[in-house]
């Protein structure tokens, strides 16, 4: 009985992990879509139009974390799912506000240069990611 204990302490660490891997992820995902303070509910609201999230359990994640205990796999997958989608769209607007301004100021800015690395970076970071997310699947 001992080992099984230990199975069943073991998952339930697990179960905590997942929940506040999508509570990581879910307020990142409010953050981005959210227009500024006191937008929290419209942008909880569009996650739901636009991933199909129910706003009920976000809202959940993200006021009463404590009293879930567990996060269903489907849940779980739809809400990564839709922040990597996000972070893709945001990349995609930081490439194009990028564009904008090296026309406008040009390529030898400061603000350009900068920018120009962090990219360089952030899309190496993200192509690790998901070379290394596609290894575990």
């Amino acid at each position: 009985m001992e080992g099984f204990a230990k199975v069943k302490k073991d998952s339930a660490m697990s179960d905590a992990a997942y929940l506040d891997q999508a509570v990581q992820w879910s307020r990142d995902l409010t953050r981005m879509k959210a227009r500024g303070p006191g937008d929290t509910e419209n942008a909880m609201r569009q996650i739901e139009r636009e991933y199909g999230i129910d706003y009920g359990f976000l809202w959940s994640l993200r006021y009463r974390r404590e009293r879930l205990r567990i996060i269903s796999i489907s849940v779980y997958e739809s809400i990564k799912a839709a922040y990597r989608t996000e972070c893709a769209r945001q990349m995609q607007k930081l490439e194009n506000d990028l564009a904008r301004t090296e026309k406008i100021v040009g390529p030898n800015s400061n603000a350009v240069r900068t920018a120009k690395a962090i990219l360089g970076s952030e899309s190496i970071s993200q192509s690790e990611t998901a070379s290394s997310s596609a290894e575990s699947d």
